[in-house]
């Protein structure tokens, strides 16, 4: 009898100590606790941003999901800690079940592909050590007059390359869109006026240049014919299907800049939210004869046709069709679709090379 009592006394002190412990256990964060913090106008971006990283987590990040916390008003900034907390979840799920050894690197050895769980477009140039990830980079956005004609005369617009050199970027951009204001300030006109006539009634068409700073990438390669692998499978709000990765030849400019390519559209476009911009149907660039190699949706083996010549060039991302359509809105704040067009990676190919 006095066993069982102490049995039943254990028991119950062992429920009480298990309940206890729940009870202190934070909550997991989900999508609709950082919708409730966005939309509390007191609370800073950095402290929602401190919450997702430092609290248990329960993210969503599906796609549906991240349009929906976009649409909500989250940030570029609460959105990477979403998908970085997110991310460190599932590798903690997966490490516990598939013990050590599993881990995912940046680096692969001599001759595979690269696995990548980013949302974000990755790219490697496959090397006989290994694999070397480029970064991403995000093109620039200028306004001119000038007749996307050639890019010899693309780079030689001073409107351009000042615009470039002054930092005129995505983020300039997204600002004046969500002003609702045609840009027009001190900063814009010290980089040689180029967004005069924004506010006329007749929205004049200009011609947009996409561009990379600097005359020359750091990401020296000392092959001719360089093999790349190109992951944008996971890619946030966009089809992968929808694009194909191609390799250009950079334009330098007066030793600012680099000429990515330019279209024509009307002078209010990017700050649109519509879908309606056919920017690439007459889109300016050179492109150098490319073999991609389709492994799976979003997913390429990517090598120039031919041997390059020393000079800069980048891998770029781009519609399977001409007839696809932009929101500006999307390209000048590099989100979405537009972030698959913006998004540039680029290389020199050395004097040495071989």
């Amino acid at each position: 009898m006095r066993k069982r009592i102490l049995l039943l006394v254990s028991s119950a002190v062992l429920v009480a100590q298990t309940l206890s412990a729940a009870q202190q256990a934070p909550k997991p964060m989900t999508n609709d606790d950082v919708i409730t913090l966005v939309h509390n106008k007191k609370v800073p971006e950095s402290v929602i941003v401190s919450e997702i990283k430092s609290r248990p987590s329960k993210f969503n990040t599906s796609t549906n999901e991240i349009i929906r916390l976009t649409n909500a008003g989250v940030t570029e900034n609460e959105l990477n800690a979403i998908i970085a907390a997110s991310n460190k979840t599932s590798s903690s799920v997966a490490s516990s079940k598939g013990g050590a050894g599993n881990s995912g690197t940046s680096s692969a050895s001599a001759g595979s592909i690269p696995t990548s769980k980013s949302r974000m477009p990755k790219l490697y140039a496959m090397q006989s050590g290994g694999a070397q990830e480029l970064p991403l980079e995000k093109t620039q956005l200028a306004e001119t007059k000038t007749k996307p004609s050639s890019m010899k005369s693309l780079a030689a617009d001073s409107a351009v390359t000042q615009a470039m050199q002054a930092g005129i970027s995505t983020a300039t951009w997204d600002a004046a869109s969500h002003m609702n204001s045609g840009i027009g300030g001190s900063a814009v006109q010290q980089a040689g006026g180029i967004f005069s006539n924004v506010m006329s009634h007749r929205t004049p068409t200009v011609t947009y240049v996409w561009g990379v700073p600097n005359p020359a990438s750091t990401n020296v390669l000392q092959t001719l014919s360089p093999i790349f692998s190109l992951d944008f499978s996971r890619a946030i709000g966009v089809t992968a299907e929808d694009y194909e990765p191609a390799i250009v030849k950079l334009t330098p400019a007066q030793n600012t800049c680099r000429i990515v390519g330019a279209t024509q559209g009307k002078a209010d476009v990017r700050s649109s939210p519509a879908a309606d911009w056919q920017m690439y149907s007459h889109f300016l660039e050179e492109r150098v004869s490319t073999h991609a190699e389709k492994l799976a949706a979003g997913k390429y083996k990517v090598s120039p046709a031919s041997e390059l010549q020393p000079g800069e060039y980048a891998v770029v991302l781009r519609p399977t069709t001409k007839n696809k359509k932009f929101s500006g809105g999307d390209v000048a704040r590099a989100q979405g679709d537009g972030l698959m067009f913006d998004a540039i990676w680029t290389f020199q190919i050395s004097d040495s090379a071989e």
